[in-house]
């Protein structure tokens, strides 16, 4: 697949410092979401079994944030006209699906069974897939002795959560199972997300996806017989926190995966993990064990050594 940068006039999400500004601004924002997440389940009084509950406030928060994208979109004049039409609505049907409904069903589910900190750790394992696999898909994103060197250290940070006391060592299928799938989702919609642009204008076709995907989780919600039992400010707040989360985050991401090489992005989701597990201990006051660090260098490790030198 033949893909050039440089050729013609950088825009500025090509250009190194606004490169930098950008995907930082969507790494923090991310990282803040695991503990808004979880007050967000006790506010709204939403348990760990009420699994309509969870598809209902997950899918409000998608379907909000990608109304408000499109609505930005077309505020701003940007065109909802289809550069490619062959296939693309079930082209944006499946990168939905993969990027905001299975995506965040597996990310709620499996939060909602597992630490924040240890959660947002285990979920850097979608950088080192979507590196992996972006080599095999774009010839700007070839595979390298460093970044294979990379992606072993950085799974051995993943590993190293199997380490310490038996009562947080053990692999759950419902806790760290359900974020493992979720970093696969999330892996794979970043792969599409180049194709997404070449179909539509990226701004455009985030929306679409986060409001299709919203969507297709509050309908099994509904029907699981989901709710929100408690709806106060404090849980409004919460919501709308999330929803600016989504909006942001998810447009800065995929407009800088659309032109940029998959790896020069990838590395500033190195400090996910490390603001997801730091906020979650200090916001939420869960126990705060030293393996979390060492995990934490290893991913940044392993994504720093494949993003070094000459591009």
């Amino acid at each position: 697949m033949n893909e050039t940068y440089g050729h013609t006039p950088k825009s500025v999400f090509q250009q190194p410092i606004w490169v930098v500004a950008f995907a930082l601004t969507a790494a923090v924002l991310w990282g803040f979401a695991y503990p808004l997440i979880k007050l967000g389940f006790v506010a709204y009084g939403i348990t760990p079994s009420m699994t309509g509950s969870k598809m209902l406030f997950a899918g409000i928060r998608f379907c909000l944030s990608g109304l408000i994208i499109l609505a930005i979109a077309r505020a701003t004049g940007r065109s909802f006209r289809w550069k490619s039409s062959r296939k693309g609505t079930l082209f944006l049907t499946v990168f939905s699906l993969l990027n905001t409904t299975l995506h965040y069903a597996f990310f709620y589910f499996g939060l909602s069974h597992s630490d924040g900190a240890r959660a947002a750790i285990l979920n850097s394992m979608s950088v080192f897939l979507l590196v992996l696999m972006a080599c095999l898909c774009f010839e700007s994103d070839r595979l390298t002795l460093r970044k294979a060197a990379g992606c072993v250290i950085g799974f051995a940070g993943i590993v190293s959560l199997g380490m310490g006391k038996a009562s947080t060592a053990g692999f759950t299928l419902l806790g760290d199972g359900m974020i493992v799938l979720n970093a696969l989702c999330s892996a794979m919609a970043g792969l599409m997300t180049r194709g997404l642009g070449k179909r539509i204008d990226v701004f455009v076709g985030t929306g679409y996806a986060l409001a299709l995907g919203g969507a297709l989780l509050i309908l099994p919600g509904l029907a699981c017989g989901g709710t929100l039992p408690h709806i106060t400010p404090h849980g409004l707040a919460i919501l709308a926190m999330l929803v600016c989360i989504s909006t942001t985050g998810f447009a800065l991401y995929n407009k800088l995966l659309t032109c940029n090489p998959v790896g020069r992005v990838a590395i500033f989701n190195s400090l996910i993990p490390v603001i997801g597990a730091v906020s979650s201990c200090v916001v939420l006051q869960e126990p705060f064990y030293w393996k979390y660090v060492w995990a934490g260098l290893l991913s940044a490790l392993g994504i720093f050594i494949i993003n070094r030198g000459k591009k």
